[in-house]
């Protein structure tokens, strides 16, 4: 079965990067340099942020649906990033951590979920698109239980 990974579009996060710490800081966003390897992973590129890299950490609301399912968490972006958009195709920032996927139905309600590490991605999405009510998944992180992409059928 074929997928299609898409990272956030970069445009909604473009203007913040020109903000003051303090004008960050009053939309409850920071900005951060990058320390450590694999350890900021920017939402629009799915790429790994490398040391010495300036990255924002914003609030995010990537689950905006009438339903109880409605969710938002923080995330780090890269600024003049572009947006992944792939066919058949696992970001490596998806192989190094474990996962958590959910299943989603056309009214935004949650229908499934696994867990699995990064390099059993494909099987699992698989899975969970086995459900023909299945309408996209989101896949976020599992340790720290952030956003990371989103998952359609191709």
């Amino acid at each position: 079965m074929s997928f299609r990974i898409t990272g956030l579009p970069a445009e909604p996060f473009a203007p913040l990067f020109g903000l003051s710490e303090d004008e960050l800081r009053e939309r409850g966003a920071l900005r951060r340099i990058v320390d450590q390897p694999n350890a900021y992973p920017c939402r629009i590129s799915l790429t790994d942020a490398e040391p010495g890299d300036t990255v924002l950490l914003t609030h995010f609301e990537h689950h905006a649906v009438d339903s109880p399912f409605r969710s938002s968490y923080a995330i780090y972006v890269r600024e003049g990033e572009r947006t992944f958009d792939a066919v058949d195709h696992v970001p490596d920032q998806f192989r190094r951590r474990l996962l958590a996927v959910r299943a989603f139905d056309e009214a935004g309600m949650l229908i499934g979920a696994e867990v699995a590490e990064g390099a059993a991605l494909e099987p699992l999405i698989e899975n969970l698109f086995a459900n023909r009510e299945a309408r996209y998944l989101h896949v976020h992180f599992a340790k720290a239980g952030c956003y990371a992409a989103k998952v359609e059928r191709a």
